[in-house]
């Protein structure tokens, strides 16, 4: 899962980014309000993680020109703004959550995932395909009822797969949800997360689109 973090100090910016990715998400972090803005017109995220004294263009400014284009992306508004009113003022702009500065990376990442969940919930949390269950908030995918055990990214990989399974996924497409700005991307990175895929829940599960991507099988989920 992808998230934007929009932050000007860089040395907490770079703790929020490490401890994220320790968590298995993929951050993509901007300085500028106006970078912001670009990166949400590019970008599909997850979750976006705003200061509200950004330059350029405020934090307000970018909540405003995402609820403008009909964005529905929660965004939790992190700023040394701790007045009450301030409080008040940032969750009626349209914020999903405020986090006064200093806060613990434990309770962003807990709020983090409160968004992600009350997301899922809304969309409808659990994916199933064939004899595949998987809680893209637990982070757990279950086959046949049992446990399979998959590193972050083979999670994130059939999270994008299963989101639509009728549809094909570019390599690419799978390239912007695991990696964020400016990680190295091994050339054939993506065809061994797949082979590393089918070894763990079946080669039929997972089709090739030559030229094209990949897609579930749908021979195999009518079967």
């Amino acid at each position: 899962m992808r998230i934007l973090l929009a932050e000007d100090d860089c040395s907490q910016a770079e703790s929020i980014k490490s401890w994220l990715e320790m968590d298995g998400y993929s951050v993509d972090w901007v300085e500028r309000g106006d970078h912001a803005l670009l990166a949400l017109e590019q970008h599909a995220y997850d979750c976006v993680l705003l200061d509200r004294g950004l330059p350029k263009a405020s934090g307000d400014e970018v909540l405003q020109a995402l609820l403008q284009a009909k964005q529905s992306v929660p965004v939790i508004f992190i700023t040394a703004r701790d007045r009450i009113a301030d409080r008040v003022e940032g969750l009626d702009l349209g914020a999903s959550d405020y986090l006064v500065k200093p806060f613990s990376l434990e309770e962003l990442s807990a709020r983090v995932r409160l968004q992600l969940r009350q997301q899922h919930t809304q969309i409808g949390q659990q994916l199933n395909f064939a004899n595949l269950s998987l809680d893209p908030q637990a982070k757990i995918l279950l086959q046949d009822g049992q446990p399979v055990n998959l590193t972050a990214k083979e999670f994130q990989i059939l999270y994008k797969l299963m989101q639509k399974p009728a549809h094909i996924v570019t390599r690419e497409q799978l390239e912007v949800s695991l990696y964020a700005w400016g990680s190295e991307i091994e050339s054939n990175a993506i065809e061994v997360f797949i082979y590393q895929l089918r070894k763990k829940i079946g080669n039929r599960m997972i089709k090739t689109i030559r030229g094209l991507g990949y897609r579930m099988n749908q021979e195999q989920h009518t079967s």
